[in-house]
């Protein structure tokens, strides 16, 4: 859908079935729909009509219904607004845009509980020293860390 031409009629095609569902079309059955995007093939035959509805699944069963049956009477006002020759095959596909993020949401939410988790278990301790950074040592420091690795070296010579 690269040529300007079909991306106009199909954001025209967005427009005048948006506005149909809201003012013109009165069915019951029909929910709290959106029009998402609208997809027309390159030689302007077909369109792709995405939308979503909001409530439970009994809401978009009955919207698909509705939009459905409801399909001649939009296609012939695309007809007249568009002003074409041949008016696009339509077809309406829910959009699973949605459903996507509300799973993405959960997996986001899950991570952030476990973060939270690991953060109250790791306390308040260093892994290591208090304070990690070398510091210039004394001479009596010296001695006494010489003193100690020659006594190691005796045991170890007498155990052998």
């Amino acid at each position: 859908m690269s040529n300007p031409r079909v991306r106009r009629i199909a954001d025209r095609i967005q427009v005048i079935v948006a506005q149909l569902l809201e003012r013109r079309l009165k069915d019951p059955r029909l929910g709290f729909v959106t029009i998402t995007d609208v997809r027309v093939s390159g030689d302007t035959q077909q369109a792709t009509i995405f939308y979503t509805v909001l409530g439970e699944s009994d809401d978009l069963a009955g919207t698909a219904a509705a939009l459905e049956s409801a399909k001649g009477m939009i296609r012939s006002e695309l007809g007249k607004q568009l002003g074409m020759r041949h008016v696009p095959s339509i077809e309406f596909v829910p959009d699973a845009l949605p459903e996507s993020a509300r799973a993405l949401d959960e997996v986001l939410a899950r991570a952030r509980a476990q973060d939270e988790a690991v953060a109250a278990a790791r306390g308040a301790t260093y892994a290591g020293e208090a304070d990690p950074y070398r510091k210039p040592r004394d001479e009596d420091d010296l001695e006494d860390e010489t003193d100690e690795t020659e006594d190691d070296e005796t045991e170890d010579d007498e155990r052998a």
